[in-house]
């Protein structure tokens, strides 16, 4: 049996369908099981074995530099055919606005529902088996960290001895809503260290400057944050690529930011989580199977949230409080 599982959104989307696939696996353990994602983020599968193949396209506002629309779209219709060749008996699509790619490549079935009604992302992408026979429970999703990657950036920490967690801190967020203020951080990260409940804090952001017009980044603001916290245990770990986000977060015994895609990141590897969310579903997207705070404050606006909320929150995560 040939599946095609098509998940073209963000890298949380992408790894909210990890059990679905993982559920495909277990009921067709014969199976080929693709899959159809994109190139921001495919990585996220990488070394999945669950996953047989990974068919990635370029979007146009993620070709290189130089590289023209016709060129992207060339070889975006060259995998489609391949895809069509290989005679597929099952495609799921588990994104909207994904039927056109299914329809174009073809299968003995096609699965798409673009409505998928309530709860988690994760159950939500699961009901794509229902026409299938039994739904199995939906388990942990799963990422796999690159050994390389993560062994060099583990090489670049400095060593902090003594006890408490290694607090990965995330304090980048696409949407307005979403961005706590950044002297707001610098005094919980104090606060952290001095109660002697976290012993180094890896810093992590968007990269890049903040006037970038595809991809805004937080280089400016991630330098204020360390220039503010000088001569403390926290390290920046630069992330250009997926792969260096998923290693740097593999390092760390806990996670804190906001809602979006280095949260589901976090949640991937096992990570216990403090997520601060804006305007969007808590129901939907929290942190999936794993120890977890969320916090959203009644104006949807994470800048309404305090330090001491905020503290007493990551304090309960922890058992500390």
């Amino acid at each position: 049996m040939k599946i095609l599982v098509i998940r073209r959104d963000n890298i949380g989307d992408l790894l909210c369908t990890t059990p679905l696939l993982a559920s495909l696996r277990q009921t067709y353990p014969q199976a080929w099981i693709g899959v159809l994602a994109n190139s921001y983020n495919a990585p996220a599968l990488a070394g999945n074995p669950d996953v047989d193949a990974v068919f990635a396209y370029c979007k146009g506002k993620h070709r290189a530099a130089g590289e023209s629309l016709l060129g992207v779209w060339w070889r975006t219709l060259k995998m489609l055919v391949g895809l069509r060749r290989r005679r597929l008996d099952l495609i799921l699509v588990a994104s909207a606005g994904g039927s056109g790619f299914a329809r174009w490549i073809g299968a003995r079935r096609i699965i798409a529902q673009e409505e998928r009604g309530g709860g988690h992302e994760v159950e939500r992408t699961q009901r794509l088996l229902q026409s299938l026979g039994p739904v199995p429970a939906p388990g942990p999703m799963r990422l796999v960290a690159d050994s390389a990657v993560r062994a060099r950036l583990q090489a670049a920490l400095p060593a902090v001895p003594g006890e408490g967690l290694r607090l990965a801190l995330h304090v980048s967020a696409r949407k307005p809503s979403q961005r706590w203020p950044e002297d707001r951080f610098v005094e919980l990260v104090r606060r952290l260290l001095e109660r002697g409940v976290v012993r180094q804090v890896l810093l992590f952001w968007a990269p890049g400057p903040e006037d970038d017009p595809l991809h805004p980044g937080d280089d400016a603001k991630a330098g204020r944050i360390m220039a503010a916290l000088a001569g403390l245990p926290v390290a920046p770990v630069p992330t250009r690529h997926l792969e260096e986000l998923i290693a740097g977060l593999s390092l760390a015994d806990v996670m804190l930011c906001a809602d979006g895609g280095a949260m589901h990141v976090a949640a991937a590897q096992g990570k216990p989580v403090l997520a601060l969310f804006g305007k969007s579903s808590v129901e939907q997207w929290q942190p999936w199977a794993v120890p977890r705070q969320v916090l959203q404050s009644d104006s949807q606006d994470v800048a309404d949230l305090d330090v001491e909320t905020v503290e007493a929150a990551f304090l309960r995560l922890i058992g500390a409080s």
